[in-house]
């Protein structure tokens, strides 16, 4: 008896130590160590000034979306040769799925991308100490993302984890370049005349729909959502065939921008809808919520009309699990929206657009240091 019991003594300590070993703790501290240890070599290894441009996107897991960002990181390299150039992802999903080739069916490569804290850390690391650093924000809108930048960039500079150098963080410059439509006034007239020149023949005697993220009404930070609306209204200044609307603001929803185009009376003659991201990139949203063939389960494999899919609305107005392609297109809309009608392409992959968060990053490089302390909010 006593000899069993022994026995189960000493399996208790083999088990309680396999526990200890796959502590998430301690695999979290691993991989934190680890992560840093490998962009402190990147950077080590790329440092060829003593400026550095940090470009901060949300980030994606599809071929098209790194390859984006790898014209942008180039683009950004030609136009600013003093500066470093290196891009982070601030979303930990889309590092991690990244990272684990999440689309490689697809042709995805797998990539490593790392958030914006480690690289930071590695531009104050010794042999290293940029003397100023740009934040470049990839954001579209000043909202919620936006407001984590911000705040990496506040934790940074209060060295909220104990392990840069103070002194150097007395003497480095920060700087921060805002989102593509941080200005009412000056950045979305910009991009309204951008987007026109690039498809006015579509919009000519067809239309031509914006598909933005927004956020929900309790994450509306700033209340940016505002600029998906100040943006139509400035297309549609220029041309009545332009539309905006998002996958998740309140009241622009797919079908609130079909309402807008039957009030219009633009819902007859079966005009085309083409489709376009109003992302940086064409991810999971374009490929998916935009251009896929996503249908309410109650209608897979059945016939269905527009009137069927509008009965499905939520509370909110919108028709969920349902792309914008199959919404827009469906029998007795009015519309004809199908393949041919996706002009699936990131805002990073548009020259006229990406010149915007150019102008932003100069206009940084040009103002004085951040003060961190009063973030760049919208008016």
């Amino acid at each position: 008896m006593k000899r069993i019991k022994l026995l189960a003594l000493a399996l208790l300590a083999v088990l309680t130590a396999g526990l200890t070993a796959c502590d998430p703790i301690e695999n979290e501290q691993y991989n934190y160590t680890a992560y840093q240890k490998a962009v402190n070599e990147t950077v080590k290894k790329e440092k060829k000034n003593n400026k550095a441009i940090l470009l901060v996107a949300f980030g994606s897991t599809w071929q098209q979306a790194f390859d984006a960002f790898d014209t942008t990181v180039d683009a950004y390299k030609k136009a600013f040769p003093s500066y470093d150039v290196f891009l982070s992802f601030s979303s930990a999903i889309c590092i991690n799925r990244a990272a684990a080739g999440e689309n490689a069916a697809d042709g995805a490569e797998v990539r490593n991308y790392y958030a914006p804290p480690f690289w930071l850390t590695a531009f104050a690391q010794k042999g290293v100490k940029y003397s100023e650093i740009v934040i470049q924000s990839l954001q579209v809108i000043p909202g919620e993302e936006y407001t984590r930048v911000i705040n990496y960039i506040k934790d940074f500079a209060n060295n909220a984890n104990g392990d840069i150098d103070d002194d150097y963080l007395s003497r480095v410059v920060l700087k921060l370049g805002v989102p593509l439509l941080q200005d009412a006034d000056k950045d979305v007239p910009a991009v309204a005349k951008a987007l026109d020149n690039l498809y006015k023949t579509q919009a000519a005697n067809d239309l031509v729909a914006f598909m933005g993220h927004g956020n929900p009404d309790s994450y509306d930070t700033y209340k940016a959502n505002v600029r998906y609306t100040q943006l139509e209204e400035a297309l549609q200044a220029i041309n009545p065939h332009y539309f905006v609307g998002t996958v998740d603001m309140m009241e622009n929803f797919k079908p609130h921008v079909y309402a807008r185009m039957a009030e219009a009376g633009l819902n007859t003659g079966n005009r085309k809808v083409y489709l376009h991201p109003l992302m940086s990139i064409d991810g999971d949203h374009g490929h998916n919520d935009m251009a896929g063939d996503d249908l309410p389960e109650k209608f897979a494999g059945k016939s269905y009309s527009f009137a069927d899919l509008m009965a499905e609305a939520n509370d909110e107005g919108e028709v969920e699990d349902c792309s914008w392609k199959m919404f827009f297109g469906a029998n007795g809309s009015g519309f004809s929206c199908n393949n041919s009608t996706m002009i699936e392409k990131g805002l990073l992959e548009l020259p006229s657009i990406r010149q915007v968060w150019m102008n932003h990053t100069q206009d940084a490089i040009n103002g004085e240091p951040l003060d961190y302390y009063h973030s760049k909010n919208p008016e």
